[in-house]
């Protein structure tokens, strides 16, 4: 009998880790494939993404409806609340042998709590990882408790997730996916990206992504310093990609498209999508913000990081990435070092911590051939105590 694994993707950068999994998993002669879209992915404010889903060849067996107006705490706790009741109702008419979930969004929280209740085994991919300035790290960490098979993307992760009392034997080092997507992915030439861009790119070019920082109160005073920050480089294309379904992702892009509207070198797009986006890392000298794309992908293509402020605190970072605080003058400043030719040279030889391909091959071994008898009953595994 084949096994039916259901995977949930509720955003556009989450899509793009899982592509490969679901490849692997379509293509398993074992498994029945089930998705379920959600989230941004099923809004036209955030580019309806799940249009990507269905180019690609996969069918969408269920949408979950969850965003009312993220905009707010309440909103986000409504829009959590909704995915509880839409994914109750869509895991009991597909009937899953098991789940697959990524990261740490409070949509893919909504739907491993409904998972749980329901007995059905779920794996969690990047689990371990911490994000000190947003609320995600408490999700992410509650999606651990709640799932039987974990795949990590780094041993300090692994490490991490067994600190939570995980089984040793379901938890599982694969490395990061997205640099699985980097390497299975045909990246699109200089004059291919300026034509889909609508703009051609200049001497000086930098990929600009700013999330809400979702456990600090001054979002947009650290928008407005970044800003201000980028004012002064007239001198380079500035692209921006909107910021994710969170509390204050609204103003963040109200103020965004505010400023492109006044800078004939900024242009913002709602989603690039995954091949532009690569493409556009390929071809950038750097990318500024605090999306973790920035730590995690970007090192690949030995470009530098303006890390800003805490969102990312906690995360591995490999030696391209510059943390400055989100002050305007302290922006300059790591913008500043990102073009020195002393601080690009030492890029060169750059190691993502990350690792090498091969996680989604991994992930997709494991879930097609783990026992999944008895997963539902955990045990909390004990760490021996230090020192004893």
């Amino acid at each position: 009998m084949n096994r039916r694994i259901c995977v949930i993707t509720g955003s556009r950068a989450e899509y793009g880790l899982l592509r490969n999994v679901l490849r692997g998993l379509a293509a398993a002669p074992d498994v029945e494939l089930l998705v379920i879209a959600t989230g941004m992915h099923l809004s036209p404010e955030f580019g309806s993404t799940w249009h990507e889903i269905e180019a690609d060849g996969f069918a969408i067996d269920a949408r979950v409806e969850t965003l009312l107006s993220t905009d707010t705490p309440t909103g986000v706790t409504k829009a959590m609340g909704l995915g509880l009741i839409g994914f109750g109702d869509a895991l009991t008419r597909l009937r899953p042998d098991l789940i697959v979930v990524l990261g740490d969004r409070f949509e893919i929280f909504s739907a491993a709590a409904a998972a749980l209740i329901a007995g059905i085994p779920i794996a969690h991919l990047h689990g371990g990882e911490t994000t000190e300035g947003a609320y995600d790290e408490a999700l992410r960490h509650s999606i651990t408790k709640m799932s039987q098979l974990h795949f990590v993307a780094a041993e300090p992760y692994r490490r991490r997730v067994l600190q939570l009392g995980e089984d040793p034997a379901g938890v599982f080092l694969v490395g990061g996916l997205g640099v699985d997507a980097i390497e299975s992915i045909d990246l699109l030439d200089r004059d291919a990206v300026e034509a889909s861009l609508g703009f051609k790119l200049g001497v000086r070019n930098l990929l600009i992504t700013f999330h809400p920082v979702t456990l600090e109160d001054d979002t947009e005073a650290q928008m407005f310093e970044l800003l201000g920050a980028l004012e002064a480089r007239t001198d380079t294309q500035l692209i921006f990609t909107m910021p994710n379904a969170d509390n204050g992702g609204r103003k963040v892009a109200a103020i965004v498209d505010a400023f492109v509207a006044k800078q004939a070198n900024a242009h913002s797009f709602t989603s690039l999508g995954q091949q532009r986006y690569l493409s556009c890392l390929s071809l950038v000298d750097g990318v500024v913000g605090n999306s973790s794309s920035g730590l995690a992908e970007a090192p690949c293509f030995k470009i530098g990081t303006v890390n800003i402020g805490d969102r990312q605190r906690g995360r591995l970072r490999a030696a391209s990435v510059i943390d400055c605080a989100p002050r305007r003058a302290d922006i300059l400043t790591a913008i500043d070092k990102l073009y020195d030719p002393v601080f690009r040279a030492t890029l060169a030889d750059l190691e993502n911590p990350y690792g090498t391909a091969g996680a989604s091959a991994a992930i997709v071994r494991t879930l097609r051939d783990y026992p999944l008898d008895a997963l539902v009953k955990k045990r909390f595994f004990d760490l021996p105590w230090c020192g004893q």
